[in-house]
């Protein structure tokens, strides 16, 4: 996995927390991990939860999710916890998460030109985007930004990332990721003006050093 890929995976565990047992989110959708919905018990079935017991049967999958369904919505993680509520390794939430950045990143490679050039903090800032308001949502809401990522102008791509509903602290940390472009462009020009100064250099000592050997050469 590419470190850019890693990093977003892990800030996204942080944004939008991880938990290794099922809730339901302020949708009310029955969730676990870090936002993996799951639309039905088979869904939730088909992964390999536990207990401290050992692994979970599908009875017991079936249950949890039933009785997690019948709670109220929007309440806290803990509040929908048992004992006995069956678990989701942590190997197995960092797999699915990054199955799903994955698939967002092959999206914003199709539909954005030169993706794969773009610095890493900006990509970073694209999948957080991406996993919060869906691929389509950030694709078709932020025309403005997107152009700016286009023209490589990371400072108006910062100004126009600002989503709403999500915490002030989230939208100051994907500004940031775009504004660390511009010190990585800088940094990319002044590392390709001294190669490019050094092979000048190189051609014109080279021309120096026949002229001289030019001179001195003894005359027949």
């Amino acid at each position: 996995m590419p470190t850019y890929l890693a990093e977003s995976l892990a800030q996204l565990k942080v944004f939008e927390a991880c938990i290794p047992w099922m809730y339901r989110d302020t949708a009310g959708n029955v969730t676990v991990g870090v936002g993996l919905m799951l639309p039905d018990a088979a869904a939730a079935c088909a992964l390999p939860f536990a207990s401290p017991q050992g692994p979970s049967t599908s009875q017991q999958i079936a249950a949890e999710y039933a009785r997690v369904q019948a709670l109220a919505p929007a309440k806290l993680p803990a509040f929908y916890k048992t004992p006995a509520s069956p678990e989701l390794p942590q190997q197995t939430i960092d797999t699915k998460l990054a199955a799903t950045l994955e698939a967002f990143e092959a999206t914003l490679c199709a539909r954005l030109a030169g993706y794969d050039a773009l610095p890493d903090g900006v990509k970073i800032a694209l999948l957080d985007m991406a996993f919060n308001l869906g691929p389509t949502g950030l694709l078709n809401g932020y025309p403005l930004m997107l152009h700016a990522i286009e023209a490589a102008n990371w400072v108006q791509a910062a100004a126009e990332c600002e989503r709403h509903g999500i915490g002030a602290m989230r939208n100051a940390w994907a500004s940031k990721q775009f504004l660390s472009a511009v010190v990585t462009t800088i940094k990319a020009e002044a590392e390709s003006g001294a190669e490019s100064l050094k092979t000048a250099s190189r051609g014109w000592f080279g021309k120096l050093g026949q002229r001289l050997r030019n001179l001195v050469r003894p005359r027949r």
